[in-house]
């Protein structure tokens, strides 16, 4: 229990909070129904973690690629002055990848919370699409790449503030993460010290990501 004397406003408040919760949870579910029935139009099988095409949708889908030459011509000098500029930041995303990795590998361990799951978050499947070129492959192989170590490093983080720091903001937070919801109300300094054990043994308990 996070509060010995709970005042009725705040549990009336949580429990709206949990509705709301449970609302947007049933969205998602109903949105990846949505993409589902995207995969199926496109005739997508997934087997594992691949996806597959029958080889007659893998051979239309050649037929409209672009090819490097034209490709190029149709680029645009600036695209190709800032690429190296775009391409730079595989340097800093490949260390925050690494040291992310290792800071879990210690203080999770450390903490007893358990390791997220980084195959999880980094996913490169685009580019064994058949109507995009060497070039387009790379890009997309590079951008899911990005997507993911920040998207990993977040759920590190996560971790890591519902262990040691699990407080709301008293200012509005834009896009939170899935655990702030949990955390304890701005300002409530009866429940912090009972709240946080609780929350502590939450993110310990919470398995793979």
């Amino acid at each position: 229990m996070l509060n010995a004397n709970p005042d009725p406003r705040f549990l009336n408040m949580n429990e709206q909070i949990k509705e709301i919760v449970e609302r947007i949870r049933l969205l998602e579910d109903r949105l990846e129904d949505e993409f589902q029935k995207s995969r199926d139009a496109y005739q997508v099988k997934i087997r594992g973690k691949m996806a597959e095409f029958a080889e007659e949708i893998v051979v239309r889908q050649r037929a409209f690629r672009v090819r490097m030459p034209q490709y190029f011509r149709t680029a645009g000098l600036l695209n190709v002055l800032v690429s190296p500029v775009i391409y730079s930041m595989i340097v800093p995303m490949a260390l925050l990848d690494f040291w992310v990795t290792v800071y879990q590998q210690i203080c999770f361990r450390a903490y007893g919370i358990p390791l997220v799951k980084r195959s999880t978050f980094i996913l490169m499947d685009r580019h064994h699409l058949a109507y995009l070129n060497l070039i387009e492959k790379i890009n997309c192989a590079y951008c899911g790449y990005g997507q993911g170590v920040f998207a990993y490093a977040r759920e590190v983080a996560a971790r890591t503030e519902q262990f040691w720091c699990p407080i709301k903001h008293a200012l509005r937070v834009r896009d939170p993460h899935d655990r702030y919801v949990k955390f304890l109300e701005y300002g409530d300094a009866e429940g912090y010290l009972p709240g946080l054990e609780d929350l502590r043994k939450d993110v310990q308990n919470s398995g793979d990501a």
